[in-house]
């Protein structure tokens, strides 16, 4: 496979490389027809090179297919720092992202993701203009994780009105693979509408401070959460986490999560059909991140990101519907509304 082919119809991958600092990032623009390209920064320890690259790039396009979903005109970019959050991020190479970024001259626009924060995203805004998910002192708009939660929540009960005649979660019971900054927002919004949490994360103060919160919430260990026996599984987690065999062990007839790109091959999405089990989209539902960092760019105020997270809710139940009426799978139908609208 050429290096061309392995883009994937990709407008631009850029490497960054800053040696003072550290710094080895990689920022992908998958499509920048609806506007500038937008999407997180992930500071990861990506175990090669290779593994980074193939991230970028699937995260970008999902990105691109988020934003068109949404109905923002907005395109689709994502950005990965290779390293360890704990150890290797510093003041010094945040900045030097910053000045790299800022040589794109506005053609992608970051946020946060997985290993990255508020906070950062304010010092990387010292040497970049074009930084959203910035804190509300410093002009922004806040923690994405707000809307993302929000939007996967309205997701979850369009699902649960579609399967179950009822657009609520309460007496459900719902799994949650991922305790971090979505997981535990949304484990709160779920606890709140009556339903029965069962949440898991691979880092234990993760599940701590959900459950300091939300003492009714239930743990169980990494890797038993599929078993489980549930209504709804929420992978909340990072992405691939949907494989054939956790698929196979599913009893939920719902699911429903704010990771990014959850299958882990374009198979399991028919798995999961054949096996009777709604899916909503991962870029469908866990749009409400985007929407909120999006309004730093396009000038729209606070009510209005809402009002386009809880439209998310309409989104679900359109797309599910309009898959059961042509025996489609709801990420075509997702994907094709998506690429429609970029192409026009």
């Amino acid at each position: 496979m050429s290096v061309f082919e392995r883009l994937r119809g990709h407008e631009e991958v850029v490497f960054f490389n800053d040696a003072a600092s550290g710094l080895r990032a990689i920022v992908a623009i998958f499509s920048t027809a609806l506007g500038p390209a937008i999407g997180g920064t992930r500071f990861r320890p990506y175990e090669t090179e290779d593994a980074a690259l193939a991230d970028v790039l699937d995260l970008s396009e999902a990105m691109a297919y988020k934003c068109a979903v949404a109905g923002l005109d907005l395109g689709g970019g994502k950005a990965v720092i290779i390293g360890d959050p704990l150890r290797d991020k510093t003041e010094a190479l945040l900045l030097a992202y910053g000045r790299c970024l800022q040589t794109l001259g506005g053609r992608y626009y970051t946020a946060c993701d997985v290993g990255t924060y508020v906070e950062d995203m304010d010092v990387i805004a010292r040497e970049c203009e074009f930084v959203t998910g910035r804190s509300t002192a410093a002009g922004g708009a806040g923690d994405s994780s707000v809307l993302t939660a929000i939007g996967v929540f309205e997701a979850m009960r369009a699902a649960a009105d579609h399967v179950w005649g009822e657009p609520t979660l309460a007496g459900r019971r719902v799994g949650i693979e991922g305790a971090g900054k979505v997981g535990a927002r949304l484990a709160g919004h779920l606890v709140d509408d009556g339903a029965a949490v069962v949440i898991t994360d691979v880092v234990p103060a993760a599940v701590e401070r959900v459950r300091a919160e939300h003492p009714q919430v239930e743990v169980v260990a990494p890797g038993e959460l599929p078993d489980a026996a549930l209504d709804v599984y929420s992978p909340c987690a990072l992405g691939g986490s949907l494989t054939r065999d956790v698929v196979g062990a599913l009893q939920a007839r719902i699911v429903c999560g704010g990771a990014n790109n959850q299958l882990a091959d374009p198979t399991v999405g028919a798995q999961l059909a054949e096996r009777g089990i709604t899916y909503v989209p991962d870029f469908v539902a866990n749009a409400g991140g985007i929407i909120q960092v999006g309004a730093e760019v396009r000038g729209y105020t606070a009510d209005e990101s809402r009002a386009k997270t809880a439209a998310i809710f309409d989104t679900t139940k359109s797309v599910l519907a309009e898959a059961d009426a042509g025996g489609l799978l709801p990420t075509v139908v997702a994907q094709r509304r998506a690429e429609e609208r970029m192409q026009r």
